[in-house]
Order: structure tokens, then C-alpha cells, then sequence
């Protein structure tokens, strides 16, 4: 399989999951995982899983305009760039969003 395709299929699981079950989303981190978020600095799978739950909305949809990849390392890994919209169920909130997730075997 091609790496964007990887990265595709990758950003489709990882956001509808987040969107579905943010727990679900565990087993996709490490413990030397980091998630920056609004310049705080998580680290590890449960910290980041119980920063995600905590965020002030239960419900989102995450609508995927781009996915962009490149290789990352020597270990197999490839940075991923996504771009794409938000909306919040329970809060009148719709807006652009973007991330960089660093994928590695």
C-alpha cells in the first residue's frame, strides 16, 4: 500500500473514532506519545486519551478536506497533515481546523 493511502485510511479511523469513542483512540498513542494542544504538553496514552474526553464538547463531526503525508525517519514513520471542518453538536460552533500527527510503526 502507497503511504497516502496509509495516511488516508489512517486520519479516516483516527477522526471517526475520535468523533465516535475519543477512549477508542488509546491504542493509537504510546507512552512516549506527545499531543500539543493550545501550547500544553501531553504525554502518554491515558494523559492524552483524558485530555481528549475532557474537552468542554461531547459530540463533533470532522469533515476531511486534505491529507497530505510525507516520509518521517529511518523507523518507517511518515508526517501527516490534515485539513478539513469542525462542527460541534451541543455548542453553535463550525469552523476550519487543521493538525499534524507524526505516525510511526
Amino acid at each position: 500500500m502507497d503511504p497516502d493511502s496509509v495516511a488516508k485510511a489512517f486520519v479516516e479511523h483516527y477522526y471517526t473514532t475520535f468523533d465516535a469513542n475519543r477512549t477508542g483512540l488509546a491504542n493509537l498513542y504510546q507512552e512516549g506519545s506527545m499531543l500539543t494542544f493550545e501550547g500544553q504538553k501531553i504525554q502518554g496514552s491515558q494523559n492524552i486519551v483524558a485530555k481528549l474526553t475532557s474537552l468542554p464538547f461531547q459530540q463533533c463531526q470532522h469533515s476531511i478536506t486534505t491529507v497530505d503525508c510525507q516520509p518521517s525517519g529511518p523507523a518507517g514513520g511518515m508526517l501527516v497533515f490534515v485539513s478539513g471542518n469542525l462542527q460541534l453538536a451541543d455548542v453553535p460552533f463550525d469552523a476550519n481546523t487543521s493538525g499534524k500527527l507524526l505516525c510511526v510503526e
